[in-house]
Order: C-alpha cells, then structure tokens, then sequence
C-alpha cells in the first residue's frame, strides 16, 4: 500500500511537470521565434517479489514478479519545427526562411542563438536585437567575406562638401544648373515657364515654394546673353525671399552650345518649338473678315507688303462653264503665289492651297463663300486689289530653347562631413542577409552581412530565456553559414517567424494530463483508506 502511494506521488509529480510545460507552451502562443516543448514520461526502478527461474526437466520456469514505484519525467524536448510568418511591413523585422538562428551577443561577451528578429539600429550604428544585444555577422561591403560571427557596425563614408547640380540635355543642348553654397538647402526643383503677366521693364518673377522654385520669363522681353538671364533670375529669387538670398546661394544656368543664346525673349528661352518658326502673311484691313492666312511653308521667304489680287473669268453658257477666281498674293521681294477657285468650290468656306512658281514654296489660305467675297469686294467683275499695311516676315529656324520643357531637379548639395544611419533614405535587408542603404550621395550601399548558425543537433540547445538558446555538449558546437547557403533558410524582411505553439495539441494534452494527475491523485486517496482499514483492524 506504501509502494502504491509513492506511486501516486511520483505520478502526480511528472504530470504536473507536463502540465507546467503545457502552461509555457500556451502563455508564449504568441511570442516570435518561440519553440514549443514536449513531455515525455518513463516509469522507475522495480523491486523485484520473486526473480525468474528457468525450466528443468520436471518443472516448467517461472516469470519474475516485480512492483513498479510509479512514473517520472524521462524528457522535455523543445520542438525545432518552422512555424509560419507574419508580415510586419518593418524593413528591419527579419525570419529565416528554413534551417538557422541569428546570433546574438549580449554585454558579457555570451554567444545566443535565436529565431526571433526582430532588429533595429542603436545610436552607435551597431544592428541590435530587441533585447538590445548585438546581431553578428560581418561589417562593410561583405563582398569575399566568409561567414563570422562579429557585431555588425553601419559605417557610412564620409561625404565631401559639394554645391547641388543637375544636367539636362534638351534639343542636343547641354544645360547644367548649379549652386553657389555647399549645403542641402539648393537641393530644390526649379522649372522655367514664360508668361504675358509681367509689366515691360521686369524681365523675370520667382515663386518660391516648399519644393522649389517656379521661375516665369517675361515673354515680351529679350535677354541679350545668358548672363544677363541668370543675373534677373537671381534678382527675381532675392526679391521672392524678401530681399535675402536663397539659403542655397545663387544659382547658374549654362549651356553648351553658348552660341544658341542671342538676343531670346522669354517666350523664346521658355518655348520648345524646336522645327521652323513660320513666317507670316499680314491680310488687307478691309479683306480680314473674309480672308485669313492659315499657314505658310517652312521655305517661306517673302518680304515686303503682299498685294492680292482676285481676278475673276466669266463662264461660258455654251460649253457650259462656270466663273472662276484667279487669286494671286505678290509679296514685294519674292514670289508670286496663285491658284483658282470656281464658283461650286466657293459655295462654302474653305481653304486653298497658294503656289509659287520659282521655288514650289505655298500658303495656305481660308476663303469665304462666293456670296461673302463679293458683298464685300466690289467693282465690278474685278480685278479686285488690296494691298497689305504691313510686311510679310520669312519662315526661319526657331530659336526656342525649351527650358520649360523640363524640371531641373538639382541634387547633390550638402556641407559634407561625417555621416551616420540617419543620413540614409532607406535601409533594407536581402534574402542573402547583405544590409543595403540608400544614401543622397553614395547611392546605394553595402554596409555588412547577417550571418546565421546552424547545429548538428539543434534540440540539443539550452533554452536560455528571451527566445535565446545557447549551446549544450548535445548540440554540437555551431557552424557559420550565410543565409541560403548550407542547408541554411533564406532571409525574409519585413517578416517575423511566429510560435510553434499547436493549441489544439496543448488543450488536448491538457486534457489527458488533467485526468492523468486526477488519477494518481484517487491512488493515494484509495492506499490511504486501506490504511485506516488496516489501522482499524485493532480497536
């Protein structure tokens, strides 16, 4: 009855060991980088009744005849499994995609060993855990580096002082703006535009915004050189800052070819016609509301005032035909342009297409309905003449530049010095664990390499707390790798590896392991009544 008793005892004990194993598992259901436990149990020592005979020639053997003395814990062993991820949307937050466990180092100098990332970047540049214990791997470009196991510092080169800039070519014309002062502040976007706004005498306005500056020409001034336009642009930004200069100094536009640039208006310096500025035809005072030049052809080189004549033929009854319109623009040095209408055409406003016979150059011109000309040109059956007021200009090449054709982002600017984390726009890790950073001037940058550890026998590592596990004689020292390599997971950011906790194993376990302890429980409770019946036995 005593041996029954520790029995129960035993049993109760290994029984509400599991259940505070049961217990660790669920509380961390959701810890990242957790990794479940399991209990098993073995029974004890025997004390053996009789011991086993063998059989003789007369008499069969006998089976030994022991009495158990209950249960206890045989092993608690951690379940290594991969669990699932869980995105974070955090570039720092890091899960290992397979086999492998960062290390960590904590202020001793101890080595642990984790699935939970969860890292960050300290004030020193070192990457960090959420315990605040290095991340080791290697520093700098990682490029020939083998797998160690040293903290990983951000270093970020130094940067030279240098004023913002940027180049555009428009039309197979080089331009550059730069500033005058070495700081971030001249990092800012300016555009050209030319507007009518503008009062004659002020060639230039800026507007000055959070993002940059807006710069309008005077459309219906001219600019001598391109010195003269970066002395009224800086002008303009000095007056749209209150009378101070831009905190990035003053800024310069050159180009290259130098030549383009004589004598433009602002239209001209902003425009992006980058073909044939068309010449023009001026139309007699008294012909402008029934005839109008559309276009004239990219060869046009007439000069002087135009003199138009319409001339009309009468039709013949007998054939029949109808009356034609000869029409005939002489320009006063150069070419006569003719061509005719007939009546029919004339039934509707239209164009006609005006041809030189010297060089095959035309005008296009828009005509009225006959019923239209002739309430206007009368005397008779012509020929009607009118002479234009002004003269005719000839079709050149444009000399529109296209400034306004493009934001001028200007970048690079900065006082240089010492740089640190947070001086880059962005820090991301890749699959292979290599940190990158961008940085305003470096560009993108390699600044060290997380490198995992891996074991012959990762149950064999001690539990150390903190989601740490340390090593253990069992688990066999560990081996470096770089992630993705030897039989290692990949890394995966903005990702964390959550537990391994099963809730639906626990309860039951749970379950089993309640009535489990229940029973031992009634073992004592029956061996104790037996032993009042026995005390009993004398009264």
């Amino acid at each position: 009855m005593v041996r029954s008793m520790y029995s129960g005892v035993a049993g109760m004990k290994a029984h509400q060991t599991k259940m505070d194993v049961l217990g660790n598992n669920i509380a961390n259901v959701n810890t990242y980088g957790f990794k479940s436990s399991r209990v098993t149990f073995r029974d004890v020592y025997y004390q053996s009744m009789r011991n086993a005979s063998a059989g003789t020639g007369n008499r069969g053997g006998t089976n030994p005849s022991q009495v158990g003395y209950g249960s206890t814990v045989g092993s608690i062993d951690v379940n290594q499994t991969q669990s699932i991820m869980q995105n974070t949307g955090n570039p720092l937050d890091t899960a290992i995609a397979g086999e492998g466990f960062f290390q960590v180092q904590d202020a001793d100098g101890n080595v642990f060993y984790t699935k939970a990332g969860m890292l960050d970047i300290d004030s020193a540049g070192n990457l960090v855990d959420v315990n605040g214990n290095f991340v080791l791997g290697v520093s700098g470009n990682p490029m020939g580096k083998a797998p160690a196991s040293n903290r990983i510092q951000l270093n970020i080169p130094t940067v030279n002082p240098a004023v913002a800039s940027y180049e555009e070519k428009i039309n197979e014309i080089k331009y550059k703006v730069t500033s005058s002062k070495q700081n971030s502040d001249a990092n800012v976007t300016m555009t050209f535009m030319s507007t009518n706004d503008l009062p004659v005498g002020q060639k230039a306005e800026a507007i000055i915004t959070s993002s940059g500056i807006n710069i309008r020409l005077n459309s219906k001034e001219s600019f001598s050189n391109i010195g003269e336009m970066n002395t009224e642009i800086n002008k303009a930004i000095r007056a749209a800052n209150g009378g101070q200069p831009h905190p990035g100094g003053e800024f310069t536009v050159t180009m290259d070819p130098v030549t383009k640039f004589a004598n433009l208006t602002g239209a001209e310096i902003a425009g992006g016609n980058f073909g044939i500025k068309q010449g023009t035809v001026p139309v007699p005072t008294d012909w402008k509301n029934i005839f109008s030049i559309e276009s004239v052809g990219e060869g046009f080189s007439g000069k002087g005032a135009p003199t138009y004549t319409i001339t009309k033929t009468a039709g013949d009854p007998a054939i029949p035909t109808e009356d034609t319109y000869k029409i005939d623009i002489a320009i006063a040095a150069g070419a006569t342009y003719t061509n005719t209408l007939t009546a029919s055409q004339m039934a509707a406003p239209g164009s006609i297409l005006l041809k030189s016979g010297v060089d095959g150059d035309t005008i296009t011109m828009n005509y009225p309905t006959l019923t239209s000309m002739e309430a206007v040109l009368t005397g008779g059956v012509g020929p009607w003449n009118a002479t234009a007021i002004t003269n005719a200009t000839e079709s050149t090449p444009s000399k529109e530049l296209g400034l306004g054709g493009a934001p001028f982002k200007l970048k690079g600017g900065t006082e240089g010095g010492t740089q640190s984390v947070e001086n880059l726009n962005g820090i991301g890790i890749g699959s292979d664990g290599i940190i990158i950073g961008n940085h305003p001037v470096h560009g993108m940058l390699e600044l060290g390499r997380i490198d995992l550890a891996t074991f012959a026998n990762p149950k064999g590592l001690v539990q150390s707390g903190n989601t740490y596990f340390a090593e253990s004689p069992n688990s066999g020292s560990a081996s470096k790798a770089k992630p993705g390599e030897k039989g290692t997971g990949a890394l995966a950011a903005g990702s964390l590896e959550m537990s391994n906790v099963d809730l639906s194993n626990e309860f039951s376990d749970m379950i089993t392991t309640q009535r489990g302890f229940q029973a031992n429980s009634r073992l004592i409770t029956v061996s104790d009544t037996m032993l009042e019946e026995l005390i009993n036995l004398k009264r």
